[in-house]
């Protein structure tokens, strides 16, 4: 119809339920992904920092799983785990981890070496000075990889909807099928509201949790 508005705002009044429903299902899909993700890419990035050997398989493989096109990895995790959202999570937590592996090995890489042999005269022990000193300075570059992670499965979340786990990405296919302009409109504006939030959130707990870097930024 030539006439027919972009969004019909009483669709959207008369669906909220249904919008919220996969809103909650777009940000919990983010969240274990992120999350494990995030537990996975700390746990292979220290192995590599502490066994310099172990960094180039290590990327490697994840480079691999990052390089494979979304759908073509959900359909050939399909005949393994169906059309499930284990699926959707293997696939969304292959994606975050060389993005948070890089980030992870490039903060602890930057550590000044100075800082490094103060700690070690002060008589800290290997984890100790990790905790208390590695990872605190190089919380700025890992937080920034997590931003980049997070934003990018937000993005990823919509194709998962091809497997019938999109989240918000299933009203965009549902309003692609139907020829249905609202629904698509309402999963993208609010699948990129939700990336500009997830973002500027992490940026400002980055703020909060490393105030020593905006001091230095200023000096």
């Amino acid at each position: 119809m030539p006439n027919e508005p972009l969004i019909r705002w009483s669709w959207v009044t008369n669906h909220l339920g249904d919008i919220a429903a996969a809103l909650g299902q777009h940000v919990e899909l983010t969240l274990i992904a992120i999350v494990v993700g995030l537990v996975i890419a700390v746990t292979l990035a220290l192995v590599a920092h502490r066994y310099r050997w172990a960094e180039a398989p290590i990327t490697w493989i994840t480079g691999v799983i990052y390089t494979i096109p979304s759908l073509a990895l959900f359909v050939l995790l399909i005949p393994v785990t169906g059309l499930s959202t284990t699926t959707s999570e293997v696939g969304l937590i292959g994606y975050t981890l060389l993005i948070l592996i890089r980030n992870i090995l490039a903060g602890l890489d930057g550590v000044p070496a100075d800082v490094l042999e103060a700690a070690d005269a002060m008589g800290l022990t290997r984890l100790q000075r990790l905790v208390r000193v590695e990872i605190p300075i190089a919380l700025p570059v890992i937080v920034a990889g997590i931003r980049i992670a997070t934003v990018t499965t937000i993005g990823l979340v919509t194709v998962t909807a091809l497997i019938g786990q999109g989240g918000l990405g299933q009203l965009m296919l549902s309003g692609f099928i139907s020829l249905f302009p609202t629904e698509i409109y309402v999963g993208a504006i609010l699948s990129i509201a939700l990336a500009v939030a997830a973002d500027a959130g992490l940026l400002l707990a980055q703020r909060a949790l490393t105030p020593w870097a905006r001091t230095r930024s200023r000096a």
